[in-house]
């Protein structure tokens, strides 16, 4: 007959288990289901272990940046990667270990480990044995998406995933793609000491940013000797003796670029291809992601999707959100919806963008009187006294209401300094309210007032 519970949980990425806490403490009998990896993405192979590279690298950078600084360190700046990989590994484990203590230590909660498969819209199947309940969360979270491209599988090649299994010092570490994943860990392993080559088959760097942003990102990534190949095309792959070749065109030299790794970074598969979905009667759309409504139903009535399979945000703070919302809404009468979400990302390369609301082609694109504020970093007395002046700010405002709409920080602590523009944003109030406000000296958010006080009319 199996078990029947009051709710089942896929996954334990960051919406599972906090949900799956909330209803233990609700008196509700949960099984939550994990077929790898407890933690997900984040804690695994995504943010903690990339930005605990990101670390590590930082200050390998710093120490080659020493004497500038009036610091003597003495002798050639060496990376030993099996003790960076081993901090990692130490990092990790303490987070993953963590969130498994917690959830084998819920009264009401029972963990399977096992893969679930969909028998019907009320049952699943993990391990032979069935699991029925009331209702159903699907956490699975994404893959990397490995391409069909010509040669691809007579080579080896590594994904984010199996970036975290390197403990060594590639000698020339070939990235296709040239968004977020692939720019973090060119900037890592340049800094480490390898040769890096980034591919990319747009004609800019993150192109779903604003252009000023792609082009400093560029900037700062070839200041520090990271080579880019942009608008490749006809791109197939060749085992060479020493490694790898990637061509880039068809029709134009140079044809290939030949390296000893090969890094794809061209973006992500949702992990809906083996869960019996169709049998559930659960949509997906064309690319695997699940479709949800404002509260995060499927169209399926007892089945939520939350996380990145969703497709309404593919962060950690994103699906942390979406448990905050499915919680308050079936526990709080307070009806949350993923529509009050405000977009807000950051870019981890050192140093970090924060990026919230509209873009500018956004911003044109709504229709609105728009007033632009930007700032260089090298106006910012922080970012002088720190060595590091590289990128700028911007605001972009709703001219009528006075709203913020959109903002980037690339620069010396820009991920968090974007903050205080988001709280305003989220308090739906005039941008005078922050452009008025004095703020501590010395600081990068000092300039935020600074900057709004000195907008102009965004033409284009």
């Amino acid at each position: 007959m199996g078990s029947h519970y009051d709710a089942v949980i896929i996954g334990t990425g960051q919406s599972g288990p906090p949900l799956a806490g909330r209803m233990n403490a609700e008196g509700m009998k949960v099984a939550i289901v994990e077929r790898k990896l407890i933690g997900g993405t984040c804690v695994n192979v995504g943010c903690i272990p990339t930005k605990t590279l990101v670390g590590s690298a930082r200050i390998a950078y710093a120490a080659r940046q020493a004497a500038g600084f009036g610091v003597n360190i003495g002798g050639q700046v060496t990376v030993d990667m099996k003790r960076v990989k081993a901090r990692k590994d130490e990092i990790v484990g303490g987070s993953n270990q963590g969130v498994t203590r917690w959830i084998e230590g819920m009264d009401n909660v029972e963990l399977f480990r096992g893969h679930a498969r969909f028998k019907d819209a009320h049952t699943i199947e993990v391990n032979d044995e069935t699991l029925t309940a009331d209702k159903f969360f699907i956490d699975v979270g994404a893959r990397a998406r490995v391409p069909d491209w010509s040669g691809l599988s007579d080579v080896p090649y590594l994904t984010n995933s199996s970036m975290m299994d390197v403990d060594f010092l590639p000698d020339h570490l070939i990235i296709i793609g040239g968004s977020y994943i692939g720019l973090e860990f060119a900037q890592i392993y340049r800094r480490f000491g390898c040769e890096v080559t980034v591919i990319e088959m747009q004609d800019r760097l993150i192109g779903r940013d604003d252009v000023d942003v792609s082009l400093a990102v560029q900037e700062i990534l070839e200041g520090e000797g990271v080579k880019f190949r942009l608008n490749a095309k006809c791109l197939s792959v060749i085992p060479r003796s020493q490694g790898v070749a990637v061509q880039v065109t068809c029709d134009e030299d140079p044809k290939e670029i030949e390296g000893s790794h090969l890094l794809l970074a061209v973006g992500r598969v949702p992990n809906t291809d083996d869960l019996g979905l169709a049998e559930a009667g659960v949509q997906t759309d064309k690319r695997g992601f699940i479709p949800v409504d404002d509260h995060l139903h499927t169209n399926v009535q007892n089945i939520w999707a939350i996380g990145e399979v969703n497709a309404r945000g593919a962060f950690t703070h994103t699906s942390y959100n979406d448990y905050e919302i499915v919680a308050a809404n079936l526990f709080d009468n307070d009806p949350r919806s993923v529509s009050d979400r405000i977009l807000c990302y950051g870019l981890f390369i050192d140093p970090p963008l924060g990026r919230i609301g509209m873009t500018e082609a956004e911003a044109v694109a709504s229709g609105r009187n728009i007033l632009m504020g930007k700032r260089m970093m090298s106006r910012v007395g922080r970012a002088r006294e720190f060595g590091d002046t590289r990128g700028f700010m911007k605001v972009l405002v709703d001219a009528d209401s006075e709203e913020i709409l959109g903002a980037a920080i690339l620069g010396l602590n820009g991920d968090e300094a974007i903050h205080s523009l988001l709280d305003v944003m989220y308090a739906r109030k005039p941008y005078t309210v922050i452009s008025r406000a004095v703020h501590i000296h010395p600081t990068v958010t000092e300039l935020i007032p600074t900057m709004l006080q000195d907008m102009s009319p965004l033409r284009l």
